[in-house]
């Protein structure tokens, strides 16, 4: 565990930690073991902080310039309804409905189809904005010119190159890396990606708002773990909490 700690992140030291302790229960309850020698062990003090760096506005738009037509619609899609990758790389033709409507049915897993997501609310309908419905039809009708079998029902919207559904592990080192590498952005993934929308539509709706957009089950994930702090928020709140201290209408008439 200690030397977990000096390689990975807090979360992975602590997810290797629920593992072990399951695999021992387990083994206890198999008869294998008569005591847990998990049972002592600890999380390291020494953890390595999180990263929970997020992107501008402007960094956003750079990388949908720079990618190509088909990455800069896959990631238009998933930086407009913060799709996990899971979800995003297991949308179907069936679940557009050609108008303004993803039907999220299902995700996938190292090449497999699931019929569940990470969370009850991870599957669903989510909204589509006019424009992005009117590029996804485009973009139908030129899958449909290169082959009709890229626009069967059960064809991938974005597939890889057998057909397929794409791997989010080769998508980060083949797309999201070297984008970040051309640009100078110093990371870039799907959970930057997220954290980042969760966090820069503070200013855009509630915090319910926000974790109905990210489709979280508890909005203390969504405000804890995904929506950062913006300083210029900050400055902008403690200007507008001064000004109604010193308005001159007085408490009352402010209020």
């Amino acid at each position: 565990m200690n030397d977990l700690a000096l390689k990975y992140s807090q979360d992975r030291v602590k997810q290797a930690r629920s593992y072990l302790k399951s695999i021992f229960d387990e083994a206890i309850e198999q008869e294998f073991l008569v005591k847990d020698p998990s049972r002592k062990l600890k999380i390291p003090k020494t953890l390595r902080p999180k990263d929970k760096r997020i992107l501008s506005w402007e960094q956003l738009r750079a990388v949908l310039l720079a990618a190509t037509r088909r990455d800069r619609l896959l990631l238009m899609l998933d930086m407009t309804d913060a799709l996990r990758p899971s979800e995003l790389f297991a949308i179907r033709w069936r679940t557009f409905d050609g108008e303004n409507t993803l039907d999220l049915t299902e995700t996938v897993y190292r090449g497999k189809i699931r019929s569940f997501g990470k969370t009850p609310k991870s599957l669903g309908k989510v909204h589509l904005p006019d424009d992005l419905a009117a590029e996804l039809r485009l973009w139908k009708e030129e899958q449909k010119q290169i082959s009709p079998k890229l626009v069967e029902p059960d064809a991938p919207m974005f597939p890889n190159a057998d057909g397929g559904c794409l791997d989010t592990s080769n998508y980060r080192n083949r797309v999201l890396k070297p984008l970040a590498d051309s640009l100078g952005i110093p990371k870039l993934n799907f959970q930057v990606i997220r954290r980042t929308i969760a966090t820069r539509a503070q200013s855009l709706g509630s915090v319910k708002d926000i974790q109905a957009h990210l489709r979280h089950s508890r909005t203390d994930t969504t405000a804890n773990e995904y929506m950062q702090e913006l300083p210029e928020s900050v400055q902008q709140m403690v200007g507008t909490v001064y000004a109604m201290l010193t308005s001159a209408a007085g408490p009352q008439q402010v209020m």
